[in-house]
């Protein structure tokens, strides 16, 4: 594949280190201390000692087996430390999956707009893919019958994202199910990024982990955005094949093969922890929801959205006259950071008007009287 800046070089560019950041996608981070404190609390002295005292020695391929046992524990009893591979991050563990499954005759199918790494690990391993489009008037589902008809007698992959970066939305579950059957009828290996996954607003809408729901699924996840542990570098795949995990290990063998030890005991650290982080941040993310849709309706001549119902993100449609690129751009000079169509899709043409804004911060409330500061000094010109 010939070479591709990252979609977000140019947005780095323009807002970085601006000081109110709606670029920003993970929950409220964590500290050391905070899960210092939470381990004590319940306790477990026994994994603060361990942190204290870890031997900075090589640790196991693939990640060890207390934090493999602890990751597995929250799928299915199809899963446990044997379907669990651990990286040094979400990104890498993206790249491994596509290299392990596809090849130059191999033909992928992903879904635009969305995360790049998504989108494009198909194409860094050689494949073909064919990208389907998704619309706000659809609430941003797929329609099964647009995969059926891309599918080719050489389609390997389908990757997905659910919840759904940047819209915030969730697949149905029937549509879940159709994904399956049809990739269960030509043989093709799913991979779904759950990075937002267990940041369901309602819990009822949350999907069976992919990983669970299909033989040959692959779930990918990161302790980045529903903890907030982005610092902590660790994320994984869960699978039940394990021919493909050998697949897997022998080609994350030639990169981060070796997490940190420090990194792996604050991931258990923050998993053990996870009922009472996951609450603080559905909280924040739910305050600050109802701020978002105070703003959307106060401005709705010049603001509309599918209101998300997981995660931390939202896709603003602009409705003045200005592209999100040119928004940003305005927006950067008064100091705030928005993510703009193109951080997400090649051709950003139909989606042109399209911006994301993460909300899973405290700090949050004080963007949002910058974003209304901005809005108010601008409207008339809109």
């Amino acid at each position: 594949m010939a070479y591709k800046e990252p979609w977000s070089k140019k947005h780095k560019r323009v807002t970085g280190g601006l000081q109110h950041s709606f670029s920003n996608s993970f929950s409220e981070p964590l500290n050391i201390q905070e899960l210092i404190q939470y381990s004590l609390a319940r306790g477990d002295d026994k994994l603060v000692r361990a942190y204290n005292q870890h031997s900075l020695d090589y640790t196991p391929n693939g990640g060890s087996l207390d934090l493999r046992e602890e990751v597995a524990s929250f799928y299915g009893a199809k899963i446990n430390a044997e379907n669990i591979l651990i990286f040094a991050g979400g990104q890498v563990a993206l790249q491994t999956a596509a290299y392990a499954v596809l090849d130059k005759d191999s033909h992928s199918i992903a879904f635009t707009p969305g995360y790049q790494s998504v989108q494009q690990a198909p194409e860094h391993a050689s494949s073909e893919t064919t990208k389907i489009k998704l619309h706000a008037e659809n609430q941003w589902q797929i329609d099964p019958l647009d995969v059926e008809k891309a599918i080719r007698s050489n389609t390997r992959y389908i990757v997905l994202n659910e919840p759904y970066n940047p819209t915030g939305m969730i697949m149905k579950p029937d549509v879940q199910q159709s994904l399956i059957a049809i990739a269960r009828k030509h043989n093709i290996t799913i991979l779904c990024d759950e990075a937002y996954r267990l940041l369901e607003h309602n819990k009822n809408d949350r999907l069976p982990a992919m990983a669970d729901a299909y033989e040959n699924g692959i779930s990918a996840c990161a302790i980045s955005k529903p903890w907030g542990g982005c610092g902590i570098t660790i994320g994984w795949l869960a699978l039940q094949d394990l021919d493909l995990k050998q697949k897997l290990v022998d080609i994350q063998y030639f990169g981060t093969a070796c997490p940190s030890r420090a990194s792996e005991i604050q991931a258990i650290m923050t998993l053990r922890a996870s009922d009472t982080i996951l609450a603080k941040n559905l909280e924040i993310i739910e305050n600050n929801l109802q701020l978002l849709d105070q703003f959307m309706d106060t401005y709705s001549d010049y603001f509309d959205w599918v209101r998300p119902i997981a995660s931390s993100v939202a896709f603003v449609r602009f409705k003045g006259p200005l592209s999100s690129d040119e928004l940003g751009v305005q927006l950067a000079k008064d100091g705030i950071s928005i993510k703009p169509t193109y951080c997400f899709i090649d051709d950003v043409t139909e989606y042109c008007d399209y911006f994301r804004i993460g909300f899973g911060e405290k700090a949050m409330p004080a963007r949002l009287d910058a974003l209304t500061r901005f809005v108010e000094k601008h409207k008339a010109n809109w």
